[in-house]
């Protein structure tokens, strides 16, 4: 009996070590990175798939192809030292031409856009506080008015937290499906308030056991969303509807208003982040609602689409699997 234990706890290391291999081989072959293993000489070892697909001359046993990584990066490759067996070897990281530079673009227009929401209410407030030395102001109302001021700041810094867990995978936005109708309708009426001060009419229509794969919570911001939408830009007397219902293979949510309406060109980028249409610049929605709405729906799988036209209201359809 002790002798098949030291046998079994003799194969047990050999065994972890493959294990071990095959699972750093597999992590590096589906790196989405552009990542390179080069021994001491800087001949390539391994390579992950897109590595292989986007760095031409690539080959195992041969040396790194010099002419080809000067092209394919622009900024300096990323070495990390590493030690397999005892044995020295070097992890090489690339960037593709342009990634770098699109996600500073991305990332530079995101601040400057979060930027200037942010001056405009915060220089509404400043005028506000500069009023009260004034000799006939008047407190109740100015309290008011800067209590407003505050609200969109709060609720701007809100959208863009929650569009940042979205995009960084900390919520999570498919998990099971959800019942769709009672969530639907729990976020239009909470809005019931708003809606009436901006005499819109809301409307919550579809089928009772038809699911969406989205979360309880998601599934109301998506709806919530979609209803602010119109209370903020349809205009007053329109109407909106929010129905769900079954389409071809597929679910469809859809929510249309009888208001305003945009133009094609508009609709076509509805879905952009702090991209107001000309009847909207007024507003004081945040910008960042529809895209909140197609972030939630595509990572679920599903799809977004806007279609309208100038004095023929709006219409946002988000098809999902089943």
């Amino acid at each position: 009996m002790g002798l098949f234990r030291r046998r079994r706890e003799s194969a047990e290391p050999g065994l972890e070590l493959r294990l071990a291999a095959a699972r750093g081989r597999v992590l590096i072959e589906q790196s989405r990175e552009v990542v390179i293993v080069l021994d001491p000489q800087g001949r390539v070892l391994d390579a992950s798939r897109r590595a292989w697909e986007s760095v031409e001359g690539l080959a195992r046993g041969e040396l790194l192809p010099q002419r080809s990584i000067t092209l394919e990066v622009r900024s300096e490759p990323v070495r990390v030292p590493i030690e397999v067996d005892g044995r020295r070897e070097t992890l090489l990281f690339l960037s593709e031409p342009g990634e770098l530079a699109a996600y500073e673009e991305l990332r530079a227009g995101f601040t400057a856009a979060v930027s200037h929401e942010l001056r405009t209410p915060l220089a509404r407030l400043l005028a506000l506080l500069e009023s009260a030395v004034l000799p006939d102001f008047e407190p109740e109302a100015l309290v008011e008015q800067a209590r407003r001021e505050i609200e969109q700041i709060k609720e701007l810094i809100d959208d863009v937290l929650f569009l940042s867990e979205l995009e960084t995978g900390r919520t999570v936005v498919s998990l099971g499906s959800t019942v769709a109708l009672p969530h639907l309708r729990e976020a239009v009426e909470s809005l019931s308030e708003q809606a009436e001060r901006a005499g819109v009419s809301l409307a919550v229509e579809g089928d009772e056991e038809i699911e969406l794969p989205l979360r309880p919570r998601m599934l109301r911001v998506v709806a919530r969303n979609l209803a602010e939408n119109a209370i903020r830009y349809a205009g007053e007397g329109s109407a909106f509807r929010l129905f769900v219902v079954k389409s071809g293979d597929g679910v469809l949510l859809e929510a249309s208003d009888d208001g305003v309406g945009v133009s094609a060109e508009d609709a076509a980028r509805l879905f952009e982040r702090f991209y107001r249409a000309d009847r909207a610049r007024s507003s004081r929605g945040t910008g960042l609602g529809l895209a909140i709405v197609k972030h939630v729906v595509t990572s679920a799988g599903g799809s977004v689409e806007a279609n309208g036209g100038i004095g023929r209201g709006l219409t946002i359809r988000c098809r999902f699997p089943v």
